[in-house]
């Protein structure tokens, strides 16, 4: 997907004014609320018209105030998921689902009602109302009605922002396997880095209705590391798990780690706080810690009192945070080989 952008839009005492062209696949648009984000969303929609300027997806003009183009929302085959599912209450999740599908010309539809429901595993809840739904079904309901519109750009506007913690770990799994899955070319929009890093690839940062930077979501939270009270969190792809004694082993590349008992045995993506991770200059001869690993400086990041130390550990990077006396006491540098340890607990599991 190639989308190019250059629209002003003034909206009372805030004004937005952009120009960017991004070429990708899963785009994030990032920034604190008032940023701009939604207000982008809107004017890639349709649901807001700029002052002036112009949106092209594809080499197809959805907006130009020159040439007087503006395509209708139902025109602009950009389909959108809200943080609230906004399912029509007198439909069931059948009909909700092939609302658009229905309205879309037969030639285009490239998806069928199976296949989405498969993925998103709610081929059980067709016949339900959807006021009977739990909010993550109902998301996953409204992320089904705009596949089965089968657009050429789905936006999705800060799609977990309204559920708990619990509803988001449940959800985050079906989005990325199934936008993997159908291969349609999305922005993800919010302001939390954690989705970003398990949904896009790059990331464009707003801030006060301007295009900060094109970047991506792992160097934003480096970057924010010293101020996030949970550190940096390292996302680790751990697979072959198997048990032995109370713990089950897991693969990291050419790596083995102890994690403790999880109630799915099976591979997947895991977190684990830069904070969680002691570094040592010399072998510990006993510790509590179930994992040590050997690792090569490869990166001295500091932050605001708190230093990123990145590790080459058998071709596995990984990132530990310390306080900056530490660099200077454990003679932290580059080229330099240091003892990661961290606990079988310290580790949660994402996907």
């Amino acid at each position: 997907m190639k989308l190019e952008v250059s629209l002003t839009k003034h909206l009372g005492d805030f004004s937005f004014d952009t120009d960017f062209c991004v070429d990708g696949e899963r785009i994030g648009i990032f920034g604190p609320s008032g940023s701009g984000k939604s207000t982008l969303s809107n004017l890639l929609t349709g649901f807001l018209t700029a002052d002036r300027g112009l949106i092209q997806l594809d080499r197809r003009k959805l907006f130009d105030s020159d040439a007087k183009i503006n395509l209708s929302p139902d025109h602009r085959r950009v389909a959108v998921v809200f943080q609230h599912a906004h399912l029509f209450p007198h439909l069931n999740v059948r009909k909700n689902l092939l609302y658009g599908h229905k309205r879309t010309p037969a030639s285009q539809r490239q998806l069928e009602l199976a296949d989405v429901t498969k993925a998103l595993n709610i081929d059980h809840l067709l016949k339900r109302n959807v006021t009977q739904l739990s909010g993550g079904e109902k998301q996953r309901v409204a992320l089904g009605r705009a596949l089965l519109a089968c657009p050429d750009l789905l936006v999705l506007d800060e799609p977990l922002s309204a559920l708990d913690k619990q509803l988001k770990e449940q959800i985050i799994p079906f989005l990325r396997t199934t936008l993997r899955h159908f291969a349609i070319p999305y922005l993800y929009i919010s302001h939390s880095l954690s989705e970003m890093r398990l949904l896009t690839d790059q990331v464009m940062q707003f801030a006060d209705g301007r295009l900060q930077q094109i970047t991506n979501a792992d160097t934003l939270e480096r970057e924010r590391m010293a101020g996030n009270r949970h550190g940096y969190l390292n996302h680790l792809t751990l697979s072959d798990p198997h048990e032995v004694d109370n713990l089950i082993s897991y693969r990291w590349g050419a790596n083995e780690l102890f994690l403790t008992a999880n109630e799915r045995l099976q591979d997947g993506l895991f977190g684990l706080s830069s904070k969680d991770i002691l570094l040592c200059k010399k072998h510990p001869h006993a510790m509590s810690a179930r994992n040590l690993l050997t690792g090569t400086i490869t990166g001295i990041m500091p932050h605001k009192g708190a230093v990123g130390v990145e590790l080459n550990c058998n071709g596995e990077i990984l990132l530990a945070q310390v306080v900056s006396q530490a660099v200077a006491e454990l003679e932290l540098d580059i080229g330099k080989t240091v003892y990661a340890a961290f606990k079988a607990s310290a580790f949660r599991r994402l996907t």
